[in-house]
């Protein structure tokens, strides 16, 4: 009888080992799955969007979002799409109203948000969402071009290491 509850208390155990390394599995996915990285612009985060994007995945970019911008000085985030087409959207019919919602979640935290990145593709699917509201989110074609506004917005431009 003791070999039978040896053997079951070490499959408790191993069971207990795997969740917690599946716990941190979904932790790291979750880090990777919206990097945060720190731009050249002051209080300005840029968030890179990869993979596919079903709505679960969204709510949780917006709140790893929220909860950076919370925790940090951050005064913008630009989101950046360029990897994303319409193949690694999950739900086409709700992109839109889940870009709507990214927007206002971030501006209710009195953070600007700037869109970079949308192909001719994905931008027809947001417009024919029907969302008008969207249309005033500051957009650009790449990451560069919405550096340029910041820093002409902030008064800030790159200095040559060589003037010095």
């Amino acid at each position: 009888m003791t070999n039978d509850s040896t053997l079951i208390h070490e499959l408790k155990e191993e069971i207990s080992q795997l969740k917690k390394q599946l716990a941190e599995s979904e932790e790291l996915i979750r880090d990777i799955s919206a990097p945060i990285i720190p731009s050249i612009v002051p209080e300005t985060i840029l968030v890179p969007i990869t993979g596919r994007l079903f709505p679960e995945r969204f709510e949780m970019i917006i709140t790893r979002i929220l909860n950076e911008s919370y925790r940090e000085d951050i005064h913008t985030i630009i989101i950046d799409f360029s990897a994303i087409s319409e193949k690694e959207i999950c739900e086409l019919d709700v992109f839109g109203t889940y870009i709507d919602n990214m927007a206002k979640a971030i501006s209710l935290m009195g953070v600007e948000v700037i869109f970079v990145g949308f192909t001719p593709s994905l931008t027809q699917i947001i417009v024919n969402s029907g969302l008008q509201q969207i249309l005033e989110v500051k957009s650009f074609l790449s990451f560069r071009t919405a550096l340029q506004y910041l820093m002409q917005q902030r008064g800030l431009q790159f200095q040559n290491i060589n003037d010095q």
